[in-house]
């Protein structure tokens, strides 16, 4: 059932990003293959200026080990992970660089040190996180939110996650973004209080002349497939052609992009949005093309 298929980067993120290289960014705890290999890919697609922060004999040594020389570029040696957030934050806090990037080192430790209030790097939106989701190298993408970061956010919160996407999708070149609030039915029901959210957040977003068309409640099937809709009646501009699909806590997102990436071989880019800088989410066991995709992306999301 897992998919053998080859992971590929997505060629139009790749090209919207050059329009915007090469970045400042700093890749934290940088001393994993994997963390410099895609680093070196976005080095030479001309996406990113990097500076490293980890073990700088190691680093030196990956390096070494996959014939790439770095010694143009800045390494701050601090061999403990949980020292290394900190530092990268406090760069982008001062102007130092515009995208962080997480390498090997836990979501929870770094997501602490971007969050501290005296650096600043929050304003006055929620920051979420976004996938952008793909399974060919010249694939429409498919955007998921919030799968990483927002545990069971609340409507205000949603409302946030739901901005912060259509931003996100206006930079990848979608206009007016088709957003599907997903939940497990259509109806409107009591006893299941994400069909009420995605309700009232329908309401909110028609209220508030958001540049984009957003219905909710909507099961899965019925947002991807115009068949499935067409079937059961549902007659909306949004059924069967979501752009963005705004889940409704961080369990469903993250199923969600796990099952198109294990048994699908999608190519998942990932990147904290809605603050000062992006930041790079990438799970710890992601291949250098995811990678260099969530690199992309926070290029773009500039």
């Amino acid at each position: 059932m897992l998919s053998n298929k080859e992971i590929v980067c997505p060629e139009q993120l790749i090209k919207l990003a050059k329009t915007k290289g090469p970045i400042k960014v700093v890749i934290v705890n940088a001393g994993k293959a994997v963390s410099i290999e895609s680093t070196k890919q976005a080095v030479e697609e001309g996406l990113i200026d990097p500076i490293f922060i980890g073990d700088q004999k190691i680093i030196e040594g990956i390096a070494k080990d996959i014939k790439w020389d770095i010694s143009n570029f800045e390494i701050i040696h601090e061999p403990i992970e949980n020292n290394t957030a900190p530092i990268a934050a406090k760069m982008a806090s001062e102007g130092k660089v515009k995208i962080i990037v997480k390498g090997h080192i836990h979501t929870d430790i770094l997501m602490k040190a971007v969050l501290k209030r005296d650096l600043n790097l929050i304003g006055k939106k929620r920051l979420s996180h976004v996938w952008h989701m793909t399974l060919e190298k010249n694939d429409k993408p498919f955007i998921i939110t919030d799968g990483a970061l927002n545990v069971l956010p609340k409507l205000e919160t949603k409302m946030h996650i739901l901005k912060n996407s259509i931003d996100f999708a206006n930079r990848i070149g979608i206009g007016k973004p088709k957003v599907s609030v997903l939940s497990a039915t259509e109806e409107i029901l009591d006893s299941m209080p994400s069909s009420l959210e995605a309700n009232e957040l329908t309401k909110r977003a028609k209220e508030e002349g958001l540049n984009a068309e957003v219905f909710g409640p909507m099961a899965f099937d019925n947002s991807v497939s115009e068949k499935a809709a067409q079937i059961k009646g549902i007659q909306n501009v949004v059924a069967g052609n979501t752009d963005i699909l705004l889940v409704p806590n961080v369990e469903t997102g993250n199923a969600l992009v796990k099952m198109m990436i294990f048994f699908m071989g999608a190519c998942a880019a990932g990147v904290v949005v809605g603050g000062k800088v992006p930041v790079v989410i990438t799970s710890r066991a992601d291949d250098t093309q995811a990678r260099l995709a969530s690199m992309a992306a926070a290029v773009v999301a500039l």
